[in-house]
């Protein structure tokens, strides 16, 4: 009856208005406190010594002192993405995929790392760069700094700096070099670099009033102001680098890549004139990339794109070198020191394949060998590591949803959430829900309406 059937609903609603707010005080409560001692670097370094020290006396590894560094950083490619990868690039070679191998299988000492942000339990790639290139665990967003910054807080950024592996290799010596498929200025490449309490802070265009009132600096300055020497930089990010509303050189007519800088500086020609006497030589495509000689090069600069590179997938091969391109010319470049070098390369376009849900790009990306780039053996310590993953895509329907999006599962949450879906979507279906119990509650009684009228008739 019609009665009953309302009965039912307004029951139905009754649970789903319990869950919504339910879901609003969980998500309140799951806001952690960070410990004190966390925020302190000296943290974070003593316990990497205990347990270097304790890793030590399990076997006799090998204890002689790298004199290069390389390392190869996929970001977003946990284990998931490595199967998907394994298995593409066994079926592209006509075989069935699982019993391929990638390069790094083929290493004789494979291990798995922890990663987690000091105030998120799945990290994103500014705090994980900050963990695995300054030896320090950070918040979520911020890059250089330890975890008393606060992300967007512009005054928590002097007195909590933290040096990263780059520095540390530019004090002993060495040349050093960053690769990257981003946007040079973006999270991951950024820690080796920045002391930045805001990942998105790119250029002082993208920075709120008070953080430049304050005297903060944004990302493409501190590349480089804190440390002028770095020998290689490749990636894309152009439009950071000029000042607002000049034409990219790519593409001058697309007003979205103009430079975006508000104080009016020229990074490319400071840095340009800079380093013109040092055998220092700026690239913005392809073909001037290979056309230089790496043995008259000492410092290299090439952006090819205004933002990040293009998928591999999609990339232009006329205009966009490849990253065993970039890899290859910076390998020539630093090898050159006696005392030897630190090059971080990184395949950044792997996460992005995931937010995005495509399988194949992020797939054909985790698949690259890093072997490929190197034409003779490494001569010191060749790291290949993963900070976080993301979901492959996976459908999940959920019932009553209106919108039929594909939900993720199994690998990612933001911070806290102890649940494969985002709060936000749990919140979004439950209204879902309630918007179709509302409506099917009208139309029973629009129906029931419509038969009093009929009997009375």
């Amino acid at each position: 009856s019609y009665s009953e059937n309302q009965q039912l609903i307004d029951d139905k609603m009754k649970v789903a208005v319990l869950f919504i707010l339910g879901c609003l005080v969980w998500g309140g409560m799951a806001k952690s406190t960070i410990p004190e001692s966390e925020k302190d670097p000296d943290f974070w370094k003593e316990w990497a010594q205990r347990t270097l020290k304790n890793a030590l006396t399990l076997q006799d590894l090998n204890k002689n002192v790298a004199k290069n560094i390389i390392l190869f950083l996929g970001d977003g490619m946990g284990v998931p993405t490595v199967t998907a990868a394994r298995i593409l690039k066994g079926q592209m070679s006509g075989q069935n995929g699982e019993e391929t191998q990638l390069e790094m299988d083929k290493f004789p000492y494979v291990a798995l790392s922890k990663t987690y942000n000091t105030n998120a339990q799945v990290p994103d790639s500014a705090g994980t760069a900050t963990a695995y290139l300054c030896g320090v665990k950070a918040n979520e967003g911020t890059v250089g700094v330890s975890a008393a910054a606060v992300r967007s807080q512009c005054n928590t950024t002097q007195g909590n700096e933290v040096k990263s592996i780059l520095k540390w290799a530019k004090d002993a010596g060495k040349s050093v070099g960053i690769v990257t498929t981003t946007r040079v200025n973006h999270a991951t490449p950024s820690a080796a670099y920045a002391h930045c309490v805001d990942r998105d802070w790119y250029s002082d265009g993208d920075m709120p009033p008070e953080a430049l009132q304050s005297g903060c600096k944004d990302i493409a300055r501190q590349l480089f102001e804190n440390i002028p020497d770095i020998n290689v930089i490749m990636g894309g990010g152009r439009r950071s680098m000029y000042p607002r509303n000049t034409p990219d050189v790519e593409y001058p007519g697309d007003k979205k890549h103009n430079g975006t800088r508000k104080d009016g500086r020229n990074l490319v020609a400071e840095w340009t004139d800079r380093v013109k006497d040092k055998k220092g030589y700026y690239a913005w495509n392809r073909k001037e990339l290979l056309s230089l000689n790496p043995n008259d090069v000492d410092y290299l600069l090439g952006l090819f794109e205004p933002g990040d590179l293009p998928y591999e997938l999609e990339r232009n091969k006329e205009t966009d070198p490849s990253l065993t391109e970039m890899v290859d010319v910076a390998i020539k470049i630093l090898r050159k020191n006696e005392r030897g070098f630190y090059l971080l390369v990184e395949g950044g376009r792997i996460d992005h394949g995931h937010h995005e849900g495509k399988a194949k790009s992020h797939g054909s990306s985790s698949s690259w060998s890093p072997g490929a780039a190197l034409h003779s053996p490494c001569h010191g310590l060749c790291s290949l590591h993963r900070p976080k993953q993301r979901p492959l895509p996976c459908k999940l329907w959920f019932p009553f949803s209106q919108s039929h999006l594909p939900y993720t599962c199994l690998s990612s949450l933001r911070k806290n959430y102890m649940l494969n879906i985002k709060i936000e979507k749990v919140i979004l279906n439950c209204i879902n829900i309630m918007t179709f119990l509302l409506e099917k509650r009208n139309k029973i009684k629009a129906m029931s309406s419509n038969k009093c009228r009929l009997g009375e008739q």
